[in-house]
């Protein structure tokens, strides 16, 4: 091993691209070795998918960004990033289905729904599948397994048409983790009986800044990293170890971590053989329509953030920016996000962002959210080209070839969609210090 002091002299030059949580995970790491990398980044600002917006007063992310995680070091490192001036909140989170509102998970919560309804998902929920979990072979038969087929079909295969855009015969179950409760008979039928259930959704209470956005928690990161705005890869040469930007900048590199996605990374390369870029455009993730609402009334929802399953309400999920802090809406108003999810491989967006806004204020009536007497102060949209990974069944085969071609190329990746997994917050800056720890590994050896 070469001694580390020889190694620092050298100053080899480590590029990152991107500077969302999995960029600035990594030039976190490398700096804590006493190196300095460069974070190029294609858009005006930092942060990625992490960023937040300003319209008109209000204060809006791209989704509901929020910190639960438990690993100390980041929420260490997120508290000292706003100065500890951060909010803690109980998450509250609902469902709604035929005019129900229902707490969440609904399998826990079916109290008040229609007794036709619960009898069967339970009935189905005793005469569920006996499944060996190494004979199932996608998520709508994992579902069932742990469900039965009623409460699966009605509740959770709904969902995934409208969230995940493609049908849960077509996903693996390699996302899951604990973001589906799998209940026991005795929390199901509580649950059908009682209103007054304990609150079991993974995420308990969450962190969120205190002012100016969930960006906020990449503040600290932003002061200590060489970040260059505006700088959009147009092509990456492996052999020469160049990158070259839109605006004519070439830029050598001894090592690269990349948090880009990878799509849009590898017809960059030069030279990629056509096998790669094959199973690149076999990776499959959502697009986002966001449509934000601002309400000149405070009192909106208390919830969090809440699941929509019915066909005739565009959106699958809307949150409450007020409940994470205050700060994201001017005094006596209420701010209502709603998503809206589009794939370019299973439901293509066919029209203009803002043709959205109409049919999600309908839906937001309908629903009781917006009242008639209501006074909309703002709406806007935002479309984020890349949301969740589809866990569909080409995904596995598909990212394998495209990583065992950047790990033969030296080219370290991170991040939700360098590393194409469903990746929280905390999950995707920690994907980037183990990138650069990859590169650390490689300089030291």
């Amino acid at each position: 091993m070469n001694d580390w002091r020889q190694v620092m002299a050298q100053s080899p030059k480590i590029a990152v691209i991107g500077s969302g949580l999995g960029g600035f995970g990594a030039a976190h790491r490398l700096r804590s070795q006493g190196l300095e990398p460069v974070l190029y980044e294609k858009n005006p600002y930092h942060g990625g998918h992490a960023a937040s917006h300003h319209f008109d007063g209000f204060i809006f992310d791209e989704g509901p960004h929020v910190s639960f995680t438990a690993d100390e070091q980041v929420r260490q490192l997120f508290a000292r990033s706003v100065q500890d001036r951060y909010e803690i909140v109980h998450a509250k989170v609902n469902n709604y289905w035929k005019g129900y509102w229902i707490r969440h998970p609904v399998i826990t919560s079916m109290y008040g729904l229609p007794p036709e309804l619960i009898v069967n998902v339970l009935r189905d929920f005793v005469e569920k599948p006996n499944t060996a979990p190494g004979d199932l072979r996608n998520y709508e038969e994992w579902l069932i397994a742990c469900y039965g087929r009623t409460y699966a079909e009605t509740f959770p295969m709904q969902y995934t048409k409208k969230y995940h855009t493609t049908t849960a015969d077509n996903m693996s179950t390699e996302w899951v983790g604990p973001r589906l409760y799998q209940a026991d008979l005795e929390e199901a039928i509580l649950g059908a009986v009682s209103k007054d259930t304990p609150n079991i959704h993974y995420v308990q209470e969450y962190r969120y800044p205190a002012q100016n956005g969930f960006v906020s928690f990449l503040d600290l990161f932003k002061e200590h990293s060489n970040i260059l705005l505006n700088y959009r890869i147009e092509k990456i040469v492996p052999k020469a170890k160049e990158l070259h930007f839109t605006h004519g900048a070439v830029v050598p590199y001894d090592h690269l971590i990349s948090s880009v996605p990878l799509p849009e990374l590898v017809p960059m390369i030069e030279g990629v053989p056509s096998r790669v870029v094959e199973a690149s455009r076999n990776l499959a993730c959502t697009n986002l329509v966001l449509v934000n609402v601002g309400i000149a009334r405070p009192d909106v929802s208390s919830a969090s953030w809440s699941y929509f399953y019915d066909d005739d309400m565009p959106f699958s999920r809307i949150s409450f920016p007020r409940t994470f802090s205050s700060s994201t809406v001017p005094d006596g108003a209420s701010s209502i996000q709603c998503e809206l999810y589009f794939s370019g491989k299973y439901r293509p967006l066919d029209r203009s962002p803002k043709d959205y806004i109409e049919p999600v204020i309908d839906g937001l009536r309908r629903c009781g959210l917006i009242r008639e007497d209501d006074r909309i102060l703002h709406r806007s949209t935002m479309h984020i080209p890349y949301a969740n990974i589809i866990f569909d069944l080409d995904r596995a085969g598909a990212l394998h070839t495209v990583h065992g071609y950047l790990d033969d190329l030296g080219i370290a990746h991170c991040g939700r969609y360098g590393d194409w997994g469903y990746l929280w917050t905390d999950t995707s800056f920690m994907s980037g210090e183990s990138a650069a720890q990859r590169i650390l590994d490689k300089i030291t050896t």
